[in-house]
């Protein structure tokens, strides 16, 4: 079959196929035809859609409007949040429209009108507009802009998804794969009647956008509103407990009041004007309290309400507390942890000072005190801010001593690889010995725990006939004549360290006049 040679087509075939072709031509600009008619009547549908819902619209913006008039004080903040959304989609609306014209006016001429579309067909009209003319990306950025204020006021996702669905720009995955971008695949090449419908049903997403939030907006509004089968008084004072002399205050309010309305407050049988609800009073002497009242309030229909309260307050002594987390007395140089708290003030309304030392405060209520010289007595004086000024709420003494001699130990790791420490008087293995560097020193008699700075010992070793062999170290590690000491030390067998040098936290060195007796195992 390959070498078979193809005959000629003759002039006759060759008009043949050119009036098949012709005929091809003609059947689908008729289907072409029928389609761009059926785009008319989903123009006429989407119009309509349009037109309802820019009807709803407006009775929602009306309705702003009466309740504006009616109570602005409420609905302004909602007043303008509509407001702000009608000029947003009527610009986007309006840009759409004025598109939609420009289109038509290209394909058709000046006297061209949009409801009335002669070149329907006209695939040149839409891409002169939209790209030559640039209305494509300004359209673009537009979409993008209104999307997102939008969707920023939608709390609802279930409306935010419709809404970006809608309003969405993306490039249709097959004309991202051409390289074309949101406006030529929408515009390019696109008849006239297609295009217009287009940009009617953007308008037609917008007047549903905008009502989706208008709803929500008019909705906030009666979130606000007075629920009479829920409403009761309450009294929240700022604090039950008061230190004589203070001024008591408290919050008298209704549950789910409307604050743009004022209720009636009676206290006593009088009627009193609040600032905020705010109500306040002096306190003159000590014991337990009562005040009652009650709230009147008019409801939707005009109709007042009245809900009885009554609170209950304690007026107590001035009076505070100090401890110190360690002792009763308080140690000079060192920093003592303190605790400062006042009955019924919170913690951060109270301010403590020393004298004979300096007192820092480390978190709400607690301080470290160091006072200065040992014989001498500390003074902590507690105050309480108060009605804008401080009220002192006491003192207290304190007597200064100076640290006790802390105890020489050997750190070591017990069996179980837990840090532990050799105090003497009991068997010590000479391997765990052998593996340790030096000594220490601390006060850790299970009330405190401070720790010295060892700077020299001495350690004393006896040979068979009983003769003292004295070894010095001028630190806290034992020297390598001291360790070979113990290499040589058989079972049994006992040494002492004695003359211990250590610096305190307080600066001061002392002697330490206890041995530590070890005896080797």
């Amino acid at each position: 079959m390959a070498g078979i040679k193809k005959r000629p087509v003759s002039p006759r075939q060759k008009m043949i196929n050119l009036m098949y072709v012709v005929l091809m031509a003609m059947l689908a600009l008729n289907v072409s035809t029928d389609v761009l008619e059926g785009f008319s009547k989903v123009e006429e549908g989407l119009n309509r859609t349009t037109k309802n819902a820019t009807e709803e619209n407006a009775n929602i913006y009306n309705e702003f409007e009466q309740q504006m008039q009616q109570n602005p004080g409420k609905v302004k903040a909602w007043y303008d949040k509509a407001k702000i959304v009608k000029d947003m989609s009527d610009s986007l609306f309006q840009y759409a429209d004025f598109l939609k014209e420009a289109i038509v006016k290209e394909a058709d001429g000046m006297k061209g009108d949009v409801k009335n579309i002669r070149n329907k067909e006209d695939l040149e009209a839409a891409t002169q507009v939209m790209l030559s003319g640039r209305h494509g990306q300004r359209l673009y950025d537009a979409i993008v802009s209104y999307r997102q204020r939008i969707l920023s006021m939608i709390t609802d996702s279930a409306q935010a998804a419709t809404i970006k669905s809608n309003l969405s720009t993306d490039v249709p995955k097959k004309e991202a794969l051409l390289g074309r971008n949101w406006q030529q695949a929408m515009f390019e090449s696109m008849p006239v009647a297609a295009a217009t419908t287009l940009l009617t049903k953007l308008q037609s997403d917008v007047r549903h956008a905008e009502g989706e939030v208008l709803h929500s907006l008019i909705k906030g509004i009666d979130v606000k509103d007075v629920r009479v089968n829920a409403l009761n008084a309450y009294v929240i004072p700022n604090s039950q407990t008061i230190v004589q002399g203070s001024r008591f205050e408290a919050r008298i309010i209704m549950a789910a009041v409307d604050t743009t309305q004022q209720p009636r407050i009676y206290i006593g049988g009088r009627e009193v004007h609040l600032n905020n609800g705010l109500y306040g009073f002096n306190c003159g002497s000590t014991g337990d309290f009562t005040f009652n009242g009650y709230i009147e309030v008019p409801d939707r229909s005009g109709e007042t309400l009245r809900r009885n309260f009554s609170q209950k307050y304690t007026v107590v002594a001035p009076s505070a507390t100090v401890s110190a987390d360690l002792m009763n007395v308080l140690y000079a140089g060192y920093n003592n942890p303190m605790s400062v708290s006042v009955p019924g003030v919170p913690l951060n309304q109270i301010v403590a000072s020393m004298t004979g030392g300096t007192l820092t405060p480390t978190g709400p209520g607690k301080y470290i005190a160091k006072p200065e010289k040992p014989g001498t007595e500390a003074t902590i004086t507690v105050s309480s801010k108060a009605n804008g000024g401080m009220q002192k709420m006491g003192e207290f003494k304190f007597r200064v001593r100076r640290l006790p001699d802390p105890t020489a130990y050997i750190a070591y790791k017990d069996a179980e690889g837990n840090n532990a420490r050799y105090h003497g008087g009991r068997g010590f293995a000479r391997s765990t010995l052998l593996s340790v560097g030096g000594i220490g020193a601390a006060i850790d008699d299970g009330l405190l725990n401070i720790e010295f700075k060892v700077v020299g010992f001495e350690t004393t070793f006896f040979d068979d006939m009983g003769n003292a062999m004295p070894e010095i170290s001028n630190s806290d590690r034992f020297t390598d004549q001291q360790k070979s000491m113990f290499q040589q030390m058989r079972r049994g067998r006992r040494f002492y360290i004695s003359r211990v040098k250590a610096v305190g936290p307080d600066g001061s060195t002392r002697t330490l006049p206890q041995s530590l007796e070890v005896i080797v195992n």
